[in-house]
């Protein structure tokens, strides 16, 4: 089928790409044009604050609609935007051992702030999996507890504070990453817990972000044998359906993690995980490096409407969340970086810092050396 028409557009609109370089190229533009919903941006994409603002404002610019622009900003190891004028934050685990809910939501602000500073709209914040396992390879401080309750309770804390600033949060990885032994961009790891066990710690804070209303979580490429036998979370309707829509009640915007990811692509074609996810019920999928991969997923799901195997119904569902994400968070082109280093700014990291230091705000130094 041809990208102009308009079945490829909306099957398009359910992918979110990543891209190489600090420009746009020929194959993002092309995307851009045939109806992606927005991109990721990583380390290889991000230069100085003013550069990344102005790739970020040439995308939204380029793009001519509405066009979401995301990135993995959590705090400790896990950030893409680092050095001046941007605050080093501590690793989840050193905010959850202050058990402080406020202190959180001032960390969600102050992400907010920077992120709407250079042009973002979504960040794939807070990390929702519960620290039970300290072999876990890829977790581990990434998480704010052991306690699940805590997990939670923090964890919607920073959310609120990411969407009160105007950017979206995204919960991460559902339904847990934290027990495992392997990391999914390796391998596709397996957890044997019966759901009793699920309910218990891993689905908590999952629980408690949905009962908040947030906006988005993202699934994780792992096996749970209790809910779907052999088949990851991204791709089972167990998970997705019967367990985070019915049981939990989630409503917002899910969004697999990178597809590429080794845990998808030694066992599944990327092709294939698009469509069986879109029939388990994610709206968004991350196809995270390769142009001809990104096209070939998305042909994949048109094909799939055009033969009936996914019905267009469910690209409609998925049109509906992503809707209205969009109508909420997806900001237009424009110049926001002297808000960098601005009062409010200012107070949020100085205030910050002090926290974790317990050094005098005043003697607080803004951004990281």
């Amino acid at each position: 089928m041809s990208p102009a028409s308009a079945l490829y557009r909306d099957c398009a609109r359910l992918f979110m790409v990543g891209f190489p370089g600090t420009r746009i190229d020929a194959d993002f533009a092309a995307l851009m044009d045939d109806g992606i919903y927005g991109a990721i941006l990583f380390k290889r994409n991000v230069g100085t604050a003013a550069e990344t603002a102005a790739l970020c404002r040439d995308i939204k610019t380029r793009a001519g609609r509405p066009f979401i622009l995301s990135v993995d900003q959590e705090g400790g190891r896990v950030a893409r935007l680092r050095g001046e004028p941007f605050t080093a934050l501590p690793p989840m685990r050193e905010l959850g051992q202050r058990g402080d809910e406020a202190l959180a939501e001032r960390v969600g602000r102050l992400l907010a702030h920077e992120l709407r500073a250079v042009g973002f709209d979504w960040d794939f914040a807070p990390v929702l999996d519960v620290d039970t396992n300290p072999a876990n390879p890829v977790i581990g401080d990434r998480s704010f507890s052991r306690d699940p309750v805590e997990v939670g309770r923090l964890g919607v804390a920073l959310a609120k504070g990411l969407e009160a600033g105007g950017v979206a949060s995204c919960g991460k990885h559902f339904p847990g990453h934290g027990d495992t032994t392997t990391d999914s961009h390796l391998t596709l790891p397996k957890l044997p817990h019966d759901l009793e066990r699920l309910r218990r710690v891993e689905l908590v804070p999952f629980q408690a972000f949905a009962k908040a209303g947030l906006a988005s979580l993202m699934t994780a490429h792992v096996l749970f044998d209790a809910l779907e036998q052999g088949v990851p979370a991204t791709m089972s309707h167990r998970a997705l359906n019967d367990l985070l829509r019915k049981e939990l009640g989630f409503d917002g915007v899910v969004v697999s993690d990178d597809l590429e990811m080794k845990a998808i692509a030694d066992h599944y074609s990327v092709a294939e995980a698009a469509v069986q996810g879109t029939l388990a019920g994610v709206d968004l999928f991350l196809v995270c490096h390769q142009a001809d991969v990104q096209r070939t997923a998305i042909e994949a799901l048109v094909k799939a409407v055009e033969s009936g195997r996914v019905p267009r119904e469910r690209i409609t569902e998925a049109h509906r969340r992503l809707d209205a994400l969009a109508a909420r968070f997806a900001h237009p082109a424009e110049d926001r970086l002297a808000t960098l280093g601005d009062a409010e700014h200012r107070s949020l990291a100085q205030g910050l810092a002090s926290a974790f230091t317990g050094k005098d705000p005043t003697e607080v130094m803004l951004a990281s050396r």
